[in-house]
């Protein structure tokens, strides 16, 4: 008989303005999801983005920062509409992805920049 190892799922983390320059420079490639409770475009996102955590897991750090909680580093990257992406490489803005997007389209733009 076998024993069923436990996988423990790999969730977006959660990113604040006291920890995002920490977060962005230990990690080669980020998605940082900018979004608020009451956006229903974020919230229906919100399982894109967990595939993408669980889905890109080693290679991409990904994580979520609500803007209403810390509102500095949305205002320091002039995020005006949610949900908004910031794709980060070497702690740097490479891209921004606007709206609620396809899962197909998030992930062109992460392998382009994942090469």
């Amino acid at each position: 008989m076998w024993e069923r190892k436990h996988v423990k799922s790999v969730e977006p983390a959660k990113v604040t303005d006291s920890n995002f320059e920490k977060v962005v420079s230990e990690h080669p490639l980020a998605l940082i999801d900018f979004w608020a409770v009451w956006c229903y475009p974020c919230r229906a996102l919100e399982p894109t983005i967990e595939e993408l955590a669980a889905e890109y897991s080693g290679k991409v750090f990904v994580g979520k920062l609500n803007v209403d909680e810390n509102p500095k580093t949305a205002e320091r990257f002039n995020v005006f509409s949610i949900p908004t992406m910031l794709i980060m490489k070497n702690g740097k803005e490479v891209e921004r992805i606007v709206g609620l997007v396809p899962k197909k389209h998030i992930e062109a733009v992460l392998k382009k920049h994942l090469g």
